[in-house]
């Protein structure tokens, strides 16, 4: 795969991750959500994760610290994802705000700047 395929995938990945904190958060306010907590936990379902689980990545970019690092922040990233949707409709309001707020955030933030670091490797 082409470093410029490589890059677009990232710049996705980018995106579809900061619309989840606003799905998040309409999630906590309205107590419900469309997707379930157990779908959301798995990191190889959204278009990202099919990606960097999937066969178009070489094992040599596989078996280099940014594929390791990004791989496993955005794993992170699904599992608090997940806890605060789960905490959101089982309408304990309090709760999900303060993990959205704080790991969440941190975990999102962390994930967000892997990716650009490792597009910019790549640029």
């Amino acid at each position: 795969m082409s470093n410029e395929a490589m890059v677009k995938e990232i710049v996705g990945a980018i995106g579809a991750h900061g619309a989840w904190k606003l799905k998040l958060r309409v999630a906590i306010t309205r107590g419900e959500s469309d997707v379930l907590p157990e779908k959301v936990k798995c990191d190889d379902r959204c278009p990202f994760g099919r990606w960097i689980h999937g066969p178009t990545i070489d094992a040599e970019t596989k078996a280099g610290m940014p594929y390791q690092v990004v791989r496993r922040l955005h794993r992170e990233f699904h599992e608090t994802a997940a806890s605060v949707l789960d905490l959101a409709i089982r309408s304990r309001k309090e709760q999900a705000d303060a993990l959205f707020a704080g790991e969440f955030t941190q975990r999102s933030e962390k994930l967000v700047r892997a990716l650009s670091k490792w597009k910019g490797e790549l640029s």
